[in-house]
């Protein structure tokens, strides 16, 4: 799951749950609502945790350099 699409499910999830009066009988769109704030969250943090995980930078590794190259005899 992207960063975008968790940040979607918060949208969604906080205008289900503070901006509608809708009622569905069966469903109570509050805690709906509430669901999906909350799996959009986790996913946030999830996601920027493998993010941060990926961008270990690993320093690069030096050329090696044989006797033939440092007396110039390529």
């Amino acid at each position: 799951m992207g960063l975008g699409v968790c940040i979607i499910l918060i949208a969604v999830g906080a205008v289900l749950a503070f901006a509608s009066d809708w009622q569905i009988e069966g469903v109570d769109l509050d805690l709906v609502g509430l669901i999906l704030m909350a799996v959009g969250i986790i996913g946030t943090a999830v996601y920027t945790s493998i993010l941060r995980r990926r961008r270990v930078v690993v320093p690069p590794v030096a050329p090696t350099v044989t006797e033939d190259e440092r007396r110039g005899l390529r």
